[in-house]
Order: structure tokens, then C-alpha cells, then sequence
């Protein structure tokens, strides 16, 4: 049984019990407290089952507080606990010859891949990575696993570098659905609503039908272009451009959000419903230890409270005082007590 549970019965039971011995002791005096009519205000009559359950709350919240897991944040070394990296960053990166065209940036002179990179960057200086583990998938001609689960944020910047990875693949079309699909089978064992996916690419040819079911795991999907949407570079004989309806399409087949990166970084306020899921959500983060510091709280609070309430609203009867009559009759009582 939990220790909790039982501290806090002990505590109701205790409390309630001393409060009735309390009341009977207090019979025979409850005119020298309250007055000629010997009762008190009627709130009162709540005092023993506030103090009870204030009590157990008290000692319930005291309790948890000894028996649960202490939180522990990042060491001194930037490292990060395993137990509180139980979120994840999944980036499906597209590493296709086109990514290394120049077109990107807000002049124009980055190439795609750069352009990515910094948009990532920026996305991952701004998340608290403490709470995450990243994993990378690349896609060209297939897809391939790059780094799994990592909390080395420069090996995850390494990645988004110059690393040539297009030379992993054999030449051909780009499939962005085998990156969907890979990804989605590496976040298939995580957490439910853990996962924040992030793709990233220039475009390609999306069949009507195929795209990959994302897993339980997956809570959001952020799809990022890059590469200029209008003016177009000639590679293999064809020319490329980011292709933004397509890769809309496939955020609203998934369910997610898209975001033209070409010149413009993620904005806050979309990282921020990404990370958090929003602001209806705040109560589903609180865990044992937040329910039990509230616990704690109040019950101490009211604990505190009661002894000065009772003290300033516990009865209408002030000892030593009575009322002012301006009448014949207190008149009559004024000369008397001179005399």
C-alpha cells in the first residue's frame, strides 16, 4: 500500500479524534467563550473537518515527497539525464544532390543544405534540450538511419553540415515517403505523444496515395522548405525549385504544420505549440511532486489561517464591551455608575 495514502489516514483519523476531544472539554465552558447564548459563529461548525483534511493533505503531501524519485536536471558537464530525456526530436533530412544548389538564404546564396542547417540550428538552440533525444534519418534514394537517439548536440550539427551523405545512396529520384516511412518505424516503440517530427526538403513528386501512418509516438510534424519557391536551378537536365504545394500537401496529410524556411526562421510562437502541444496541456505535465508541493501548500495554509479566523470571526461576542444607548435609559445607567 502506498506510505502516502496511509500517512494521510493516520493524519485524518488523529486530527478528527483530537478535535472530538477538543469539543468535549470545551462544553462545559462554551459560555465564557462564546457569550450568554454559548454558541459560536456558524462556520465554525466546519473547523474539525477543515483541520482533518488539511491534515491529510499535509502529511500525503510530506510523504510523496520522501518516497518519490528526486528530479534531476543537466550536470555540470552539459550532460543529460536519462530519466528526464524522455522526449524526442525526429528529423527526416532530404540529402539529394538538389540540396547543394545556391538558391537559399535571404539573398540567395546558400545552398539548401546550409540553409537547412540553419534553420535546424535555430530550432534546436530554442527547445530545452535537456528534456530530448535527437535522432536523424536521411532520404534520397531511400532512407537510411543516421544517428538514432543521440543527446550530442554536435554530432547532430555535424550531420547538418557537409557531411556528402548523398553518397550513401545509390543515384535516382528522391522518395520522401521512405523517410516518412523509416521514421515512423523508429518512433513506433517510443512513448505516446513523445515525438516531434521535422522534415526537411526542397520538394519531390508525392504519389495520391501511400503515405506512411505516423505512430502513436509522433504528436507533431513540422515540415520545412528550402530552396527559392519561385526562380529555379537547372541540375540533371531539369530544373529545381523548392516545390511548396507539394510539400504542404504532405504536412496536411500528416497532420502537421508547414513552414517555408527559405528566408525565414521557425518563429517562436511555433516551436513553443510544438514542444509544448499547446496551452491546454500545462495540466497534463504535472506530476506527482507538483500535486504534492499544492498539497503541501494548502494544507499548511490552512492549518495557519484557522487559529486567526477563529480568533476574528469564531463569534459576534466581544467580552468588555457594550453597546452605546444614547437613550433616557442610558442615561439613567451612566449616573448610576458615577455614584
Amino acid at each position: 500500500m502506498d506510505p502516502s495514502l496511509v500517512a494521510a489516514a493516520l493524519a485524518v483519523v488523529l486530527g478528527l479524534s483530537a478535535e472530538y476531544l477538543h469539543l468535549r472539554r470545551l462544553r462545559p465552558v462554551t459560555h465564557l467563550a462564546f457569550g450568554p447564548k454559548g454558541k459560536p459563529s456558524a462556520w465554525v461548525h466546519t473547523v474539525p473537518a477543515l483541520r482533518g483534511a488539511a491534515s491529510g493533505l499535509l502529511a500525503w503531501g510530506l510523504v510523496s515527497l520522501l518516497v518519490i524519485a528526486p528530479k534531476t536536471h543537466a550536470n555540470a558537464e552539459g550532460g543529460f539525464d536519462s530519466d528526464e530525456a524522455d522526449k524526442h526530436v525526429l528529423m527526416v533530412l532530404d540529402v539529394s544532390p538538389s540540396m547543394r544548389l545556391e538558391d537559399a538564404g535571404p539573398n540567395g546564396t546558400q545552398s539548401r543544405m546550409h540553409r537547412a542547417r540553419d534553420v535546424l540550428d535555430s530550432f534546436l538552440r530554442r527547445i530545452p534540450l535537456e528534456q530530448y533525444r535527437i535522432s536523424v534519418v536521411a532520404v534520397y534514394n531511400g532512407a537510411k538511419p543516421v544517428v538514432e537517439d543521440t543527446r550530442d548536440i554536435e554530432v547532430v550539427r555535424n550531420i547538418l553540415g557537409d557531411l556528402p551523405l548523398h553518397f550513401a545512396f545509390p543515384s535516382g529520384k528522391t522518395k520522401l515517403f521512405d523517410g516518412i516511412e523509416k521514421a515512423a518505424e523508429i518512433a513506433a516503440p517510443w512513448n505516446p505523444k513523445s515525438t516531434t517530427l521535422v522534415l526537411v526538403s526542397d520538394g519531390d513528386t508525392v504519389p495520391a496515395q501511400g503515405m506512411p501512418r505516423m505512430p502513436a509516438s509522433v504528436e507533431a510534424v513540422l515540415v520545412v522548405g528550402v530552396g527559392d519557391p519561385a526562380t529555379g536551378k537547372f541540375i540533371d537536365g531539369q530544373q529545381s525549385r523548392q516545390d511548396v504545394s507539394t510539400l504542404r500537401q504532405i504536412a496536411t496529410r500528416l497532420g502537421g504544420t508547414f513552414h517555408n524556411g527559405n528566408v525565414k526562421h521557425l518563429s517562436s510562437v511555433l516551436i513553443r505549440d510544438l514542444t509544448r502541444g499547446g496551452e491546454e496541456s500545462v495540466l497534463e505535465e504535472f506530476t506527482r511532486r507538483e500535486y504534492a508541493l499544492a498539497a503541501c501548500g494548502l494544507g499548511a495554509l490552512i492549518l495557519a489561517l484557522l487559529p486567526l479566523l477563529l480568533h476574528l470571526f469564531g463569534t459576534p461576542w466581544r467580552p468588555g464591551k457594550r453597546p452605546l444607548n444614547r437613550g433616557p435609559r442610558g442615561l439613567l445607567d451612566k449616573i448610576a455608575d458615577l455614584g
